[in-house]
């Protein structure tokens, strides 16, 4: 079975050779593209809906393309929304409404949205969540207590502030709102009468040991240890593990394998090494071949977020039902169908052999602004600079829908000469060089988040 891949570039179809010398990927061209949607979609079939919302702004089933073409042109209805695109009625029109079920793939780094009826689905999308917020904390954090500490210093004040009930970290809670706002925004486009989420429960300590059981749990790594450090140090038996004790050096030292902001101080993030070699690696005299341990940050991502998720949807939709990761991996494997987070998620809203979309969006979240002064190597003795670019260059921001060659992309780096770094979200650029920012037109200005529309190929046999 082989894949189809679009490109920009203009001939026939090409085939793209692995490593055991065999074609695995086909690259066709729009108009063969369009071509191949003919044969394996005849008119009559075609799936390409536009989402309608009447007067109220209140969401109605989605029509067809000619449809929604003519109550433009005739002046019935106008454009509400380009991403995904919605007309709203200006005139009173019947308002059926049928079933459709809206399934949500929970995760920590993508989320899969599909709404569907018995027939057909309507949306489908896949999200992809920002998982930068803990850097960009962990460095607010260390230039605020360099300015408080070294730069000016303050009296230390009395620690009597309390987090409320519910608390949950940034990172965390700024993941669960974008999954809420991904639900509302397809609440708001399509009349939802259920939604379904996906909310798996993980056992860490039974992934890291089958066999754990009853007081078992109660009873860690570092248990009969008084901190992380003499624990990392009787692990590694005392012993540099780069080294292996060939320096002689006794001042043994518990090393970060991933930055502190990033890894944390979990004992598979530690490792003992001896003081020369310490010094001798940040000095970049040597390179360590040691990785970090597995890593089990979307397991506690999903084991926290799960509940406060649910709830909170429950508490905005009185029609919200769970269900679990097995049964939606043996519906899937049940009806042979591809592993993928749209794929998932279908499954998830009860409709799994519903005839899937000729297109869906591509989503990603976006910082929306950057309030940094000035750099941080002013914290390291030098010279202040500018750290936020200029608002407007050329009349583009950075992350703005432009066209180009009849095509869409975003605008990735601007420069004041006015040439310009245009990419499609999967980061294909138009050419090796810039583009000319007078070659392109604005379609829309930036947002936070970027909807890219792609379109479902079928398998090539």
């Amino acid at each position: 079975m082989f894949s189809l891949v679009l490109c920009n570039c203009v001939g026939s179809v090409k085939a793209l050779r692995g490593r055991s010398g065999q074609p695995n990927v086909y690259v066709l061209t729009y108009k063969l593209l369009q071509h191949w949607l003919r044969l394996h979609h005849p008119k009559g079939e075609r799936n390409l809906r536009v989402f309608v919302i009447n007067q109220r702004r209140e969401p109605l089933m989605p029509t067809t393309q000619l449809k929604a073409r003519k109550l433009l042109k005739s002046g019935k209805a106008k454009i509400c929304k380009r991403e995904p695109f919605t007309i709203q009625l200006i005139v009173q029109t019947g308002e059926s409404k049928q079933e459709i079920n809206l399934g949500v793939d929970a995760g920590s780094k993508f989320v899969g949205i599909s709404a569907t009826t018995e027939k057909r689905e309507m949306f489908s999308a896949e999200y992809k969540l920002r998982n930068d917020n803990v850097d960009l904390i962990s460095t607010r954090r260390q230039n605020r207590r360099a300015r408080r500490n070294r730069l000016r210093y303050r009296e230390v004040r009395f620690q009597n502030r309390k987090k409320n009930k519910g608390w949950l970290a940034p990172s965390i809670q700024h993941k669960i709102d974008s999954h809420i706002n991904i639900v509302n925004m397809v609440h708001s486009i399509l009349p939802i009468s259920e939604i379904i989420v996906e909310t798996a429960s993980f056992d860490i300590q039974k992934i890291q040991n089958p066999e754990i059981n009853g007081i078992e749990y109660q009873e860690g790594n570092q248990l009969g240890f008084w901190n992380v450090r003499e624990y990392v140090l009787f692990r590694d038996n005392h012993t540099c593990q780069h080294c292996k004790g060939r320096s002689k050096d006794n001042i043994l030292n518990v090393h970060h394998i991933e930055s502190r902001k990033v890894g944390g101080d979990s004992p598979n993030n530690l490792v003992t090494l001896c003081e020369i070699c310490h010094n001798d690696y940040h000095e970049g005299k040597i390179e360590l071949k040691i990785k970090r341990g597995k890593s089990f940050k979307d397991a506690t991502f999903m084991g926290i977020m799960r509940w406060s998720f649910y709830e909170q949807l429950k508490a905005r939709y009185s029609n919200v039902s769970m269900t679990y990761g097995y049964i939606t991996k043996n519906t899937r494997i049940e009806n042979g169908l591809e592993k993928s987070h749209r794929v998932d998620s279908r499954c998830i809203s009860g409709n799994p052999l519903s005839k899937p979309c000729e297109d869906w969006h591509y989503m990603e979240k976006k910082r929306c602004q950057n309030r940094q002064i000035h750099k941080a190597n002013i914290l390291k003795g030098g010279k202040k600079k500018l750290n936020q670019a200029q608002y407007l260059v050329k009349g583009f921001r950075l992350f703005d829908k432009v066209e180009y060659d009849n095509k869409k992309y975003f605008i990735f780096g601007r420069r004041n000469s006015g040439f310009f770094d245009i990419r499609t979200l999967s980061g294909d650029k138009v050419n090796k060089g810039s583009i000319n920012c007078k070659n392109i037109n604005l379609l829309s200005t930036r947002k936070s988040l970027l909807i890219e529309r792609r379109m479902a190929i079928p398998p090539l046999a």
